[in-house]
């Protein structure tokens, strides 16, 4: 049963206490079903009487997503360095939070839902590709300085299962050709980070069918409105 909602009469013309919107992102490794959760999300967002925009990244605005095509696509001729790599991740972030996000969290009763954030830059190319943490912070601060999520939700799923899952949605892209290796140290970087933002973050179990999932969301979501002030 999905969890219960606002009254539409208490819906109408109402706002986010505060002056600022929200900003939810998902995470978790390949095929763990956060974009199936993306437009859920947002449905019952929109139904609370919110305004809700959906990105993802690499990508989000033109130029992000040009840059994106350069990070997913695999080039035989010439392998993308690993340092490149993440110089290409925080540039499509910079473009996409300073040019898209940031404006729309100016509107008090707008919610932004990202398929994938910073998160994901320490897992896969931290813990991943085995670059310096250290490095990835000062790289961070130049980007996107202290911006960060109201609240992440990490989609967990046996790496395994996740990789046969994308592998049935269409043919692999180039992170999706990493070995087990490279993804178990990924993992291991999504759940050892994510203990350094407990307070604004939550596991969901992503084994379970879509409703279950998706009320798993939801609750996440809405606890976090209520914390925020908005009746649910």
């Amino acid at each position: 049963m999905e969890p219960s909602v606002c009254n539409s009469n208490k819906i109408a013309g109402n706002k986010l206490p505060g002056d600022k919107g929200l900003f939810i992102t998902f995470e978790g490794g390949e095929g763990c079903g956060k974009t199936t959760m993306v437009p859920m999300l947002k449905e019952h967002l929109t139904s609370l009487g919110f305004k809700v925009e959906c990105t993802r990244e690499p990508g989000g605005t033109k130029i992000a997503e040009q840059i994106r095509n350069i990070l997913v696509t695999k080039d035989e001729e010439e392998q993308l360095n690993p340092k490149t790599e993440l110089l290409l991740m925080y540039s499509a972030r910079a473009q996409l939070v300073n040019s898209k996000i940031k404006p729309l969290l100016e509107e008090s009763n707008t919610i932004v839902i990202s398929d994938r954030f910073d998160l994901s830059t320490v897992a896969y190319q931290g813990y991943g590709r085995g670059i310096s943490l250290d490095e990835i912070a000062a790289l961070r601060q130049v980007a996107i300085g202290d911006f960060k999520p109201d609240l992440t939700l990490l989609f967990d799923l046996d790496i395994k299962e996740g990789l046969l899952r994308a592998n049935k949605r269409s043919a692999a892209d180039r992170f999706e050709q990493e070995s087990l290796d490279f993804f178990y140290r990924v993992q291991e970087g999504f759940q050892k980070e994510l203990q350094h933002h407990a307070h604004m973050s939550c596991v969901i179990d992503s084994s379970k069918s879509i409703e279950e999932v998706k009320e798993q969301v939801i609750v996440a979501v809405n606890k976090l409105l209520k914390a925020k002030g908005f009746e649910i």
